[in-house]
């Protein structure tokens, strides 16, 4: 018996038919594909780690170049020490502490929830350095990033990402010109962690005051310099306990 096909309920039937296959083949594919893209996530992490302890490839003024993906894991071996999990003033050592998601960690913590926070201790040409990651909001969607500090609470480095910042504007904050001001900066005033904000009006454009707590805003790109400014402070404020215990006084 030949089959209808100017019957509703045959094109219904095909429909469904080929999205059970399609379906079924694409997730395959991402099953497939998944250790791969997890690689390539571990990859970026510690590149990005590295670049805020300033183990990198930059040449130049104005380059951002990282550690190729072929020798990180190698390198971020040499360079990170210990991998804690802080909560409050205490930390302990935890495995793979770097791939801990902290958006989610934070998103515990504003629902007054218990939450693991990732801190990276490297070590550089006899130095310690305390990596701290970061994560907030910038004008379209979410920024982040890492920033080291020595046992003085001053900053080694920075590394900034994001989502969704304008070209030439927000997104800035991933050039080399932005993040290479933040270096020497110190996060206290006195005995407060204030951070280090993004200053439209500060006074020190060539960043020669390192006391002063700021580095100078980015053109155009005010919000995004405020959701730097409040990501830094507010991880400092959640890292201080322990941060407490390591400073020198």
């Amino acid at each position: 018996m030949a089959i209808n096909t100017e019957k509703n309920s045959y094109t219904v039937i095909f429909a469904v038919i080929m999205v059970v296959i399609v379906g079924s083949v694409l997730a395959f594919f991402a099953s497939g594909l998944k250790p791969k893209i997890d690689e390539n996530v571990r990859f970026e992490k510690q590149q990005n780690i590295l670049y805020a302890m300033g183990v990198n490839n930059n040449e130049g003024e104005g380059s951002v170049d990282f550690i190729p993906t072929t020798e990180v894991e190698a390198e971020f071996a040499k360079y990170i020490k210990k991998q804690l999990v802080v909560v409050g003033s205490e930390a302990k050592e935890k495995d793979n502490a770097y791939l801990i998601d902290v958006q989610k960690e934070l998103a515990k913590v504003k629902n007054g929830q218990s939450a693991e926070l990732p801190l990276l201790v490297g070590e550089k040409d006899g130095k310690e350095y305390y990596i701290i990651p970061m994560y907030g909001k910038g004008l379209w969607d979410a920024i982040w990033g890492f920033m080291s500090v020595d046992s003085n609470m001053k900053v080694q480095g920075v590394y900034f990402d994001h989502r969704g910042e304008t070209p030439g504007l927000g997104a800035n904050i991933k050039q080399r010109f932005f993040m290479d001001d933040f270096e020497g900066e110190t996060v206290l005033d006195g005995n407060s962690y204030v951070g280090v904000a993004v200053a439209k009006g500060n006074n020190d454009p060539l960043n020669n005051d390192k006391e002063d707590n700021q580095v100078d805003a980015l053109a155009g790109a005010t919000i995004t310099g405020n959701g730097v400014t409040a990501m830094i402070k507010e991880s400092l404020k959640l890292y201080k306990p322990y941060l407490e215990t390591i400073r020198t006084k």
